[in-house]
């Protein structure tokens, strides 16, 4: 996997999941006054987006690690 395309999905991510927990507190905040659904399920997806957000951000460190660490090497 090149590193642009690594570092992309590493973002991709992160937007992915900082959208869904934009819909999810929408969500909440309709619930709260009765219009939208049950409270519960934005609850439990507002969870999963905030994990895939944070496992986006651990492989964005990852490789930022490796390609220093592989720079320094070669240095």
């Amino acid at each position: 996997m090149e590193v642009k395309t690594a570092f992309g999905s590493a973002i991709s991510g992160m937007q992915r999941g900082m959208q869904g927990l934009e819909r999810n507190a929408d969500e909440i905040a309709r619930a709260s006054t009765g219009e939208g659904r049950d409270i519960a399920q934005p609850l439990v997806e507002s969870h999963i987006n905030q994990l895939q957000v944070e496992a986006s951000a651990r492989m964005a460190s990852t490789l930022d690690d490796t390609i220093g660490s592989l720079l320094d090497e070669m240095a």
